[in-house]
């Protein structure tokens, strides 16, 4: 795996084996991070199921000022901690050890610019993320979300207020855009 733009371009994260762990492609890394070219520059940002921190480091890259990462499984965040340490990212990144649901749920404090979600395919909860993240604090009017999962998910074109805007085929993944629709 490697950062695909952004001041840490080429330059390669730490090798590891992990059964648990699918990291995004660069196909879909380029077409994310490319889409919301405007928008890193000093965004606060947060990673949920950050595995082994691949989208946060890929966001700093890019601008962002800050990264939340929200990760639970203790090979993931070990992983994420060596890359952090690898690229010098102290400062810039939080890792949280948590639950995401639960982390959505009882979420208080400045709402997110950007929110980067890619959980488990093998847990097919896509869904019930984004039913979770429709009533979360997390998030504000102007806040941009962008999801990964399998074709295989049920994913709805709604969460609440949230309405997906756009959204891209990559095989057998998809992502998904979401903002608050607007009103005028």
């Amino acid at each position: 795996m490697r950062i695909i733009g952004g001041q840490f371009s080429g330059r390669r994260l730490v090798a590891f084996t992990a059964e648990h762990i699918r990291p995004t492609t660069d196909r879909v890394k380029e077409s994310l991070f490319n889409k919301f070219a405007a928008y890193w520059g000093d965004a606060q940002v947060l990673d949920l199921f950050s595995g082994t921190g691949n989208l946060t480091i890929e966001a700093i890259s890019w601008g962002a000022k800050s990264v939340t990462s929200v990760e639970m499984h203790p090979k993931s965040l070990e992983i994420m901690r060596k890359n952090l340490d690898q690229f010098k990212l102290t400062s810039e990144v939080s890792v949280v050890k948590s639950d995401v649901l639960k982390y959505l749920k009882t979420f208080s404090g400045d709402p997110f610019d950007i929110i980067l979600i890619d959980p488990p395919f093998t847990e097919k909860m896509a869904h019930l993320v984004m039913e979770t993240l429709g009533s979360s604090k997390v998030w504000k009017t102007e806040t941009i979300i962008a999801i990964e999962y399998s074709k295989f998910e049920r994913m709805e074109n709604e969460y609440g207020s949230l309405k997906s805007f756009d959204s891209k085929h990559f095989g057998d993944k998809l992502m998904s855009f979401f903002k608050e629709e607007s009103t005028s």
